[in-house]
């Protein structure tokens, strides 16, 4: 994959998000981080719905309970990836970009720092009654 900081970079060819859109932690990420200012189009696909990228997901075994995915260039980001490669994505305006960008980009800390907030996030939804991904009626 070419180099995300790289502001020469060409646009992607598609950029889709799939996230959890009964997380209110992954719902508030998704209207906060800025993306089409640096890419362009950008496709948010709630994971709890029916689309046939959760189909393309399914089939290379990723977790969507355990992190969201990136597809970018054809390449399919989960979890910590994900969270790098939207952290150099995304523009640098603002305070919350620029606080995502110093705690992602770097690929070893987002590695340590993802699965303290996907305990958080299962904790979460559990607390508010909502099932796993994996349990919906597509799984």
């Amino acid at each position: 994959m070419n180099d995300l900081s790289d502001p020469d970079r060409p646009d992607p060819a598609a950029l889709t998000i799939v996230y959890d859109g009964e997380c209110p932690f992954c719902a508030s990420y998704m209207r906060l981080v800025r993306l089409r200012g640096t890419v362009g189009q950008v496709d948010l696909v709630d994971a709890r719905r029916s689309h046939p990228v959760i189909d393309e997901i399914r089939a290379r075994n990723l977790d969507l309970d355990q992190g969201m995915v990136v597809r970018i260039d054809g390449e399919y980001l989960h979890g910590a990836a994900a969270m790098t490669a939207l952290s150099l994505l995304s523009t640098r305006a603002g305070l919350f970009n620029r606080a995502m960008r110093a705690l992602f980009r770097n690929p070893r800390r987002a590695a340590a720092l993802y699965p303290v907030m996907v305990r958080g996030r299962n904790a979460t939804l559990r607390l508010l009654g909502r099932k796993p991904i994996g349990t919906g009626q597509d799984a």
